[in-house]
Parts: C-alpha cells; sequence; structure tokens
C-alpha cells in the first residue's frame, strides 16, 4: 500500500500509507499527483486533506533513492501540484513531519499538528540541501533567523515551537478529524507561501550560521550552501531561488561527501537490535552507574548525562571521585566554550550527576559500567563489588580486549553482564561496540 484516498464530510483524504516512517518513494510521489487529480474533480468537496497512515506524516524522501538517477515524477513536480491544486490543500500532522514530508507539508495551505509533531528540514545529515523548495519556502514563512537556525545544521521544532514560529497553523489532538472540519477563510485570506513577501534580510543571523556550521560541522559543502540559498530568498524570487536550490541539491547528491554521510545514516540504521533479541523487554536506562572516573569514565558518564540519564560516579576514595568530578566539569566548560550549551545547563547537569566513594547507598537496577582499568584483578573486585551493591542491575565491562566470559563467571548471575565498549573519546564518538558474552541474557 502507498497511497490511500477517502473522504470524510466536504474533505478529500489523501493518506501516505508507508509505515513505519512514510519514507516518500516513486509510488508516493505518484499516489499523490493521481490522488489530487481525482479529488478535485469531485464537485462536493472543499478540500483536500494530506495526513500519515501510523504514527508519522512522512519522515522524508527515501535515501535509497539517492543513489540512483531521478524518476519522474519527482518530489518538485508533486510539491507544486499541492500548491496549485484547485482545492485548498490541508496538512494533518502527526509525528516527524521531515525534509520531503515537511516540503509537502510546506505546499499545503494549512498546518494542522497535534503535540507528537517534529517538522524539520534534515538533508545536511546526508550531505545535501532540501531539493523541492525547503529553503525557499520556510523563510517566507517563518523569517529569516529562525529558517537560518534550522537549515542549515538539520534542526527540527517541536509541535509548540512549531506553532509559536508560525510554521504549524494550529496544534489538536486529533489533526485528521480539526482538518476536515476546520474553517478555511484564514487560510484562504493568505497567498500560498510561494508568493508571500520576501523575508527581510538578516545578516547577523547568517554570520551566526556559519559560526555554528564551521564549528559544528566543519569540513561539510551542504550546512553553507544551504545558509546562502536561505539568504537569497531575501532579494531573489521564488522561481530564480527555487531553481538554482534544485542545481545545488542535485550537484551536491553526486558527491562523495553525500555518499559517505548516506554510508553513515545506513549503517546507524542497520545497528539495531538483532532479531534474537526482538521480544526481550528493554531496561530502563533513567538510572546509570559508571564506576571509575577517569579519561573514559567521565566520557561514558558524561555521554550518559546527556542522554538524559541521572548518572552516578562511582571513585576508589574521596580524592579521585573529586578528580573525576573535575573532569566532567571540564568537559562541560568545554562544551560552554564552544556554544553547544549553556552555563547555566551546564551547571545544572553537574550538580545532578553524584559523585561518590565506595559503593554503599547505591539504588539498585538499570544498567551499571565498569570504566576501571585494564587489569582483570581490577575488574574482578569492581565487578564483584557491583553484584553485591545492585544484584538486580544489567552490568556492563568497558573492556577493549579482556575476556568477558571469564569475569561473567565472576558473577552470581552470568546472565546479567555485557561487553560495552566506547571508543574514546567516548563523549564524542558516536560508537559502541556490544559484546554478547557466552552466557549474556
Amino acid at each position: 500500500m502507498s497511497i490511500v484516498t477517502d473522504i470524510r464530510g466536504t474533505a478529500g483524504v489523501i493518506l501516505i500509507d508507508r509505515v513505519p516512517v512514510n519514507a516518500i518513494n516513486h509510488d508516493i510521489r505518484s499516489g499523490i499527483l493521481d490522488a489530487l487529480a481525482e479529488l478535485a474533480g469531485n464537485p462536493s468537496l472543499d478540500r483536500i486533506v494530506l495526513a500519515g497512515a501510523g504514527k508519522i506524516f512522512a519522515a522524508g524522501a527515501d535515501a535509497g533513492e539517492f543513489s540512483k538517477p531521478p524518476t519522474d515524477p519527482g518530489l518538485p513536480k508533486v510539491v507544486a501540484a499541492i500548491e496549485a491544486s484547485s482545492l485548498p490543500v490541508v496538512a494533518a500532522i502527526r509525528g516527524a513531519c521531515l525534509g520531503g514530508g515537511l516540503e509537502l507539508a510546506l505546499a499545503c495551505r494549512w498546518r494542522i499538528a497535534d503535540q507528537t509533531a517534529q517538522l524539520g528540514l534534515p538533508e545536511v545529515v546526508l550531505g545535501v540541501v532540501p531539493g523541492s523548495g525547503g529553503t525557499q519556502r520556510l523563510p517566507r514563512l517563518v523569517g529569516m533567523e529562525t529558517a537560518l537556525s534550522m537549515i542549515p545544521q538539520g534542526r527540527s521544532l517541536k509541535a509548540a515551537a512549531a506553532c509559536e514560529a508560525g510554521l504549524v497553523d494550529a496544534l489538536d489532538d486529533d489533526p485528521l478529524k480539526a482538518a476536515c472540519e476546520a474553517d478555511l477563510a484564514a487560510a484562504l485570506a493568505r497567498p500560498p507561501i510561494s508568493a508571500m513577501p520576501r523575508p527581510l534580510a538578516a545578516p547577523e543571523a547568517a554570520a551566526a550560521a556559519r559560526k555554528t556550521v564551521a564549528k559544528k560541522m566543519r569540513g561539510q559543502r551542504a550546512p553553507a550552501e544551504a545558509i546562502t540559498l536561505v539568504e537569497l530568498t531575501a532579494d531573489t524570487d521564488f522561481e530564480t531561488g527555487l531553481a538554482k536550490e534544485r542545481a545545488c541539491f542535485l550537484e551536491l547528491r553526486s558527491t562523495a561527501e553525500c555518499a559517505a554521510l548516506r554510508h553513515v545514516f545506513f549503517a546507524e540504521r542497520a545497528a539495531r537490535p538483532p532479531a534474537s533479541v526482538k521480544a526481550a523487554d528493554p531496561q530502563s536506562l533513567d538510572r546509570t552507574v559508571v564506576v571509575g572516573g577517569g579519561t573514559m569514565g567521565a566520557g561514558i558518564a558524561y555521554a550518559l548525562m546527556q542522554s538524559g540519564s541521572a548518572v552516578t560516579l562511582v571513585e576508589r576514595d574521596d580524592e579521585a571521585a573529586a578528580s573525576a568530578r573535575a573532569r566532567v566539569s571540564g568537559l562541560l566548560d568545554a562544551a560552554v566554550s564552544r556554544g553547544l550549551t549553556s552555563a547555566d545547563k551546564a551547571a545544572a547537569q553537574l550538580t545532578s550527576m553524584r559523585f561518590q566513594a565506595g559503593y554503599d547507598d547505591l539504588q539498585d537496577g538499570g544498567l551499571a559500567i565498569e570504566a576501571a582499568f585494564e587489569d582483570m584483578a581490577v575488574k574482578k573486585d569492581v565487578l564483584a563489588a557491583l553484584d553485591s551493591a545492585m544484584p538486580d542491575a544489567v552490568l556492563a565491562t568497558n573492556t577493549s580486549y579482556l575476556d568477558i566470559d571469564k569475569m561473567a563467571g565472576w558473577l552470581a548471575d552470568p546472565s546479567r553482564l555485557v561487553g560495552l565498549h566506547f571508543f574514546s573519546p567516548a563523549h564524542i564518538m558516536k560508537l559502541l561496540e556490544i559484546v554478547r558474552g557466552k552466557a549474556s541474557s
């Protein structure tokens, strides 16, 4: 199933049905065009509603098509058809509305979302720029500064923020029902986005965006190109800007940089739980313990803290615990200096992390990671202490080469030990080797 059409009162519904993420491929594009033509010819309708099946509107274009020659109809043709429809098209948005999904929504005359909605143009993550009008429509709708804060970094907005910015027109718990029943007078009173006035130039915001991407995305071409395209909207007509955006997109998609970033994207998707563990109940990581506050342990604790976990870092004595705290504090200071977080947030995070000497009063459950020196005797002592102090927790060793099956044999229940090999620096490298021992649950 790709596209489903339905009639609800005076609304014709086009449902993108390619769950779970409703990625936009050739069949989806072709199906939307056919559905638009079919519904526009129905005299009993006063609107068309575009929605996604399941929990997502559309998470973007099918990245699997990037390595193939473009096929007709392309997404720009579909976007243009939505905007030119004789019946106003309303987007009913739940969950992810990203990339090509947002470009479809931007072509609509009205956008209604629920609280789960997340809207953005993350194409730069794959080494390209939006290719179907995203860089030209978004600034005209929300202004230059907001567009520059989103597109060059691939940043998305949650529902409330999107509504405040003007990207979403209304919030409703049932966006499909609301889209079918809403009064469209306000929507019809304003022009489509492509005909809206050019946004005011924002040279300071553009300079800040360039500075940010130079730090966070050093060496990547797409973010800088995205800034240039967004800036075009201040002094360039829509059709000219659209043509330049498309040319840039097609050029970037054939680069080695884009191919490399696509490889990373698919590799990360492939690193999902194997079929053998899909039926297992996942353990909560709301609370975690890290034993060892050296460079690696501090980095692991920092990464866990950034993910939202309440972290306790255990050291052998008060002096070592104080040193561990200083290391984590240094990582937070570095993040502040790079503009990755605020000083207030960093201070609050440091206060939230617990540093202690010894294993007394550790809350059981969750995950405990030993990041001690690579010595079997040291590992044995640490795991024995954790085995006693946290009998219901998942235990993990960060060893890069020692025998985890031998370590598991030291525990009362060998099935609760797993290897979690973080790569250095642990707070920066987005790579984790998960090692299943012979007895691992």
